[in-house]
Formats: structure tokens, C-alpha cells, sequence
């Protein structure tokens, strides 16, 4: 399919294909076949079927399709792309019959992650990390969501954080961060997890919020990471500083994080495969989203899938991310998150698009912005060569992509 690029103007209307606008209620998906979408500068300003388009845009320039779907670009809420080294050796040990322990003492484990982290310059973690960006933009991608968490100590949580600006700079992207300093117990905290959390309080959060670093934070709450205590007294920082809340949750064990996450007004809580029915309950009350990670757990080979009909029954939102990192999920798909989705925890293709579109933007708090194609909201589309949207979702290693649109203009 042809697609023209010379959309240089302020004000113009693409008509031919057909559009998942993913607003709630009404037809499927927002299904609008033959569909119009008028762009104002970098916002949409009326989008329907081109047979109703209003007269006063009928002198905006014009450009129309040849066919294709348009959705709304996807967004990946959940990610670790930043980070030195990688862990193919330690995959490996683990498939030959090796333990956690095995692994550790071999020098595996995050931790290992964390010394190539520390050891990488900024610009190299910059370089490293625009691969794995690119790929996920080949599918799409208009918004990123990227942690720290590898750095463990104040000067490398800042430089992580500073190399994922670069790349939304570099990129064009939307990048917001998330510092996730309690993301893992260093070395040299051993047997001192609260004089660590301590530091994270009362050093690393002042010091990313001081110097403009952070849109969120993060945590990891879990029976190998930190306590619901640890946390909360993390998240209670944050929340002070201004910063939106989220958490890794309920992974590997009920720790009850969710549960006072979603008390304390976290925008998400993430992994969830043993989240029980109060903590479902609170999110609900909170208007927490569920972040759902296919990954992960695929390649983890775990066997509890989060509880999908009990977040629908309670109307949490749930949404799906790739969780790229080197550690549990070295997946630079969104489309295969989608599948992923559907064939391991029961996702219908609507709720996985959903889950990278709609439900994404308010893990991370951009409802207002991005995620639906509607009135008001920044022109941030995808356009793909298919004629449904259940075809994102259905094939595996297929990338229908073929064009965006960022803030009302032609980017790729």
C-alpha cells in the first residue's frame, strides 16, 4: 500500500480506511468504517465517517488512503529497556536444570544486571537502549514508559533516567520514567534492606524529583524484593513529591501490595498473578489500572495467570505492556504482548488492543491526551494494513504497520 507523506500543513483532513477509534460504548473496537479525521496542529478536531464530515473542514487539505485500519498509536506502560549487558547466559543455565542459586552464585540474577549497568557510560546505555525502541516503534509505538531500577545507588538511578529522556529526545516518542531505586536489594546493603530503603527515601527521590528526572515511581513489593512496609514508605515519599504511583505487584506471592498501592492512589499495579479479591476490590475503588505482563511470564514458565475474570467482574481496566528487560521478558513486541494476551491469559482481541491503547494511557495517567481517537486528544495514529482489528492480535511474527502519524504529522 502507497502512502503519501507530504501532510506539511496545519490544518488537514485523511480520509480512506478504516478506524478503531477504541472510545467505550457503542460499536466494537469504536469500529468507524470509511472514516474521516480532521487534524489541528497536533490534536484531533473532528473524526467520524467521511460521508459526515462538517462543512467548515471541507477547504482543509485533503489526503485519502488506499484502505488500512487506523488506531490509536500503541503504548507500552511498562518497560526496562534501559540497562547494560544482557542475561543469555544466565537463560541458558536456568534451561540446563540450573537453580536461582545456581545462578547467583554464577554471578547471575539482577545483580549482574546492575554491575553492567553501573560499568556502562550514559551513552552507551542511550545506544543500547535505542535498538530495542526502534524495534517496538516498527509496530507503532507512539508513547514509552521506562524504568531505572539497574543503577541501585544515586548517581546511576539518575544516569538511567537521564538516558531515557535522551532517547524520547532522540526519538520523538513520548518517553515518561519511572524510578524504581526499590527494585532490588545491592551488595552493599546485604542484611540491611531498611537502611537501602532509607537511602531511596531520603537521597535518590529528592534527588531525581530535584532535578526534573521522574514522572512516576516504582517498586517492587515481593517476598524476594521488599516488604508492603518497605514500600509504602517509599510510595509515601513520592506521593509527597508529587509523583504519580505505581508498583510491581503480586508477582510471585500475595505481599498485599496492590492492596495499599491502590489505597494510596497508584495509577497501576503491575504482574498481579496472585492478587487476591480485596486487592482487586481497592483498585476498583481507586480506579487502578492492572497491568498485565504476557512476558514475563511466558518466559518465566510460570502457571498462574493473574485472575483476568475477577479484574473484569470489579471493572478494573487492565492493561498490557511487554515489560522489556533483560531479566524475565527480552520482548520488543507489542502486537506479540496482544497475542500473548489473548492465548495465555484469555484477553479477547478487543480487550488486548484495548490493553495497548485506551487501558495503557491511563496506567499512565494520560486519559485526558492519548489513547482514543477522539475530539480533543493529541493526533497520535497508527496506520495498518488490515481490515479488522482482530488481525493485530491474530498472526504471530506479522508486522502490519505500516505509517504513523505524531501530533498530526506524517513520521514514519
Amino acid at each position: 500500500m502507497e502512502i503519501p507523506h507530504h501532510a506539511g500543513t496545519r490544518q488537514w483532513v485523511l480520509e480512506g480506511a478504516h478506524l478503531a477509534s477504541m472510545v467505550r460504548g457503542g460499536a466494537s473496537y469504536g469500529m468507524i468504517d470509511n472514516a474521516a479525521v480532521a487534524f489541528a496542529g497536533s490534536d484531533i478536531a473532528w473524526v467520524g465517517k467521511a460521508t459526515d464530515l462538517p462543512a467548515p473542514y471541507f477547504g482543509w487539505d485533503k489526503e485519502v488512503l488506499p484502505g488500512g485500519l487506523l488506531t490509536p498509536a500503541l503504548i507500552d506502560c511498562h518497560t526496562h529497556i534501559v540497562y547494560g549487558g544482557d542475561r543469555a547466559k544466565e537463560w541458558e543455565m536456568r534451561l540446563n536444570g540450573a537453580t536461582y542459586t545456581d545462578i547467583a552464585r554464577a554471578g547471575g540474577g539482577i545483580l549482574s544486571t546492575v554491575e553492567a549497568t553501573r560499568a556502562a557510560s550514559e551513552d552507551d546505555l542511550v545506544i543500547s537502549a535505542q535498538q530495542r525502541l526502534e524495534t517496538l516503534m516498527a509496530e507503532g509505538l507512539g508513547t514509552i514508559e521506562i524504568k531505572s531500577g539497574y543503577g541501585l545507588d544515586v548517581h546511576n538511578e539518575c544516569k538511567m533516567l537521564r538516558a531515557a529522556q535522551a532517547l524520547g529526545m532522540a526519538s520523538g516518542v513520548r518517553v515518561k520514567t519511572s524510578f524504581l531505586g526499590a527494585h532490588a536489594l545491592p551488595q552493599d546493603y546485604a542484611g540491611r534492606a531498611d537502611d537501602y530503603i532509607d537511602l531511596v527515601v531520603k537521597e535518590m527521590l529528592p534527588e531525581v524529583v530535584r532535578h526534573n528526572l521522574t514522572d512516576y515511581c516504582d517498586g517492587f513489593c515481593e517476598n524476594i524484593a521488599f516488604t508492603q512496609a518497605q514500600i509504602r514508605k517509599v510510595l509515601e515519599k513520592a506521593k509527597l513529591l508529587g509523583l504519580g504511583l505505581r508498583l510491581h505487584a503480586e508477582q510471585l506471592s500475595n505481599q498485599g501490595g496492590a492492596q495499599m498501592a491502590a489505597e494510596l492512589g497508584a495509577l497501576s499495579c503491575d504482574h498481579l498473578e496472585y492478587v487476591d479479591e480485596a486487592g482487586i476490590k481497592a483498585m476498583a475503588r481507586a480506579g487502578t489500572k492492572a497491568v498485565l505482563l504476557p512476558g514475563a511470564f511466558y518466559f518465566l514458565q510460570e502457571t498462574k495467570k493473574p485472575p483476568v475474570e475477577l479484574l473484569r467482574e470489579h471493572g478494573v481496566g487492565i492493561a498490557l505492556a511487554s515489560d522489556c528487560n533483560p531479566g524475565s521478558s527480552p520482548l520488543t513486541s507489542l502486537l506479540l504482548v496482544m497475542n500473548m494476551g489473548c492465548t495465555l491469559f484469555d484477553l479477547t482481541p478487543e480487550e488486548a488492543l484495548a490493553g495497548v491503547t485506551r487501558e495503557a494511557a491511563g496506567a499512565l495517567g494520560l486519559t485526558e491526551s492519548i489513547g482514543t481517537l477522539e475530539v480533543g486528544k493529541r493526533a497520535d495514529l497508527a496506520l495498518w494494513d488490515v481490515e479488522h482489528p482482530a488481525q493485530l492480535a491474530y498472526p504471530l511474527g506479522a508486522n502490519p504497520h505500516l505509517s504513523q502519524i505524531r501530533a498530526g504529522q506524517w513520521v514514519l
